[in-house]
């Protein structure tokens, strides 16, 4: 008998679009290098594999890995895998279903608020497991803007500058002009080492204020190619993270904050992440993601 996987698309409610991931749901017995060279197989940005909880009153254990490397902590594999857990668990519904999902993941347990509807995209939103926290040094603008293949004058808008952020993984921050520039921008591989630094976390966040959907407060990009993406559809990671600078930049009030961040239009996969902000003292308290998922695919692995 087989292992049993699914594939969703993640941060939209429409199939071949998002994110895809692959998830394996039945993982016990698999070693890191097995798990590895599924990913591999699979080849999409990442693949989760489900395995017991630690903790009884746990949903799962996950572990996820891009086709390169595992990752503490990732966004769209946390939203699709606590939709898919709520579909396994309530099957079709009639009308609309909560959950509560909490996954255990090498950051630390995630609660995932889960939300499925009859005919529908599933919908999770996440706390985030920790705040953002920022990174020092940054590249100046002028590697950076080699880097992707710009201008240095092209790197920044109103007060925002390149910065480095991490929840569990960390991401370059950088700023551009507008969609026009967004969409030029491109690795440089001989000379990304120079702008994101040494080792295997090497990703560039790009982020411009002009969008395309009406309601999107940021447009972005994120490339890692160090990590086997050129460029990935949507990075709930690396939208946790962002939640730092746009703390700093555009010194948010005490209060709740929703954010939407639209990415991979460029890609031809347009993703839509939900970023929930909570400040109280001038400080960030709390920070949410959310999005839709929806189930694509489903077979078994015969390994």
């Amino acid at each position: 008998m087989g292992r049993r996987y699914a594939v969703l698309d993640v941060f939209t409610s429409q199939p071949l679009a998002g994110n895809p991931l692959a998830v394996v749901l039945d993982a016990e017995g698999l070693d890191d290098g097995r798990m590895q060279a599924i990913a591999r197989e699979f080849n999409l940005s990442e693949t989760v594999f489900v395995l017991p909880a630690e903790n009884p009153a746990h949903s799962a254990c996950v572990r996820i890995f891009t086709p390169a490397a595992e990752l503490p902590f990732a966004g769209h594999p946390t939203v699709g895998t606590a939709v898919l857990l709520a579909t396994e668990r309530f099957g079709q519904v009639d009308g609309e279903q909560d959950a509560m999902v909490v996954l255990e993941e090498i950051i630390g347990a995630v609660r995932c608020g889960v939300v499925l509807r009859e005919n529908a995209a599933g919908f999770a939103e996440f706390d985030v497991p920790r705040l953002p926290r920022s990174i020092e040094p940054v590249a100046d603008s002028d590697a950076i803007a080699a880097a992707l293949g710009l201008e240095p004058s092209e790197i920044g808008f109103e007060n925002h500058v390149p910065t480095s952020w991490e929840v569990g993984v960390p991401f370059h921050y950088v700023p551009v002009r507008d969609l026009e520039v967004i969409a030029r921008a491109a690795p440089v591989p001989a000379l990304w080492a120079r702008a994101f630094g040494q080792g295997s976390h090497r990703h560039a966040y790009v982020y411009c204020r002009e969008t395309r959907a009406r309601d999107s407060a940021f447009h972005a990009r994120m490339f890692a190619p160090d990590m086997g993406l050129v460029e990935d559809p949507a990075t709930g990671a690396a939208a946790a993270s962002f939640a730092g600078p746009v703390h700093r930049f555009d010194a948010l009030p005490n209060g709740t904050h929703f954010l939407r961040l639209e990415q991979g239009f460029e890609m031809g996969r347009p993703s839509l992440i939900d970023l929930g902000i909570d400040v109280e003292g001038g400080a960030l308290h709390a920070v949410r993601i959310g999005g839709q998922a929806t189930v694509v695919a489903r077979g078994e692995l015969f390994v």
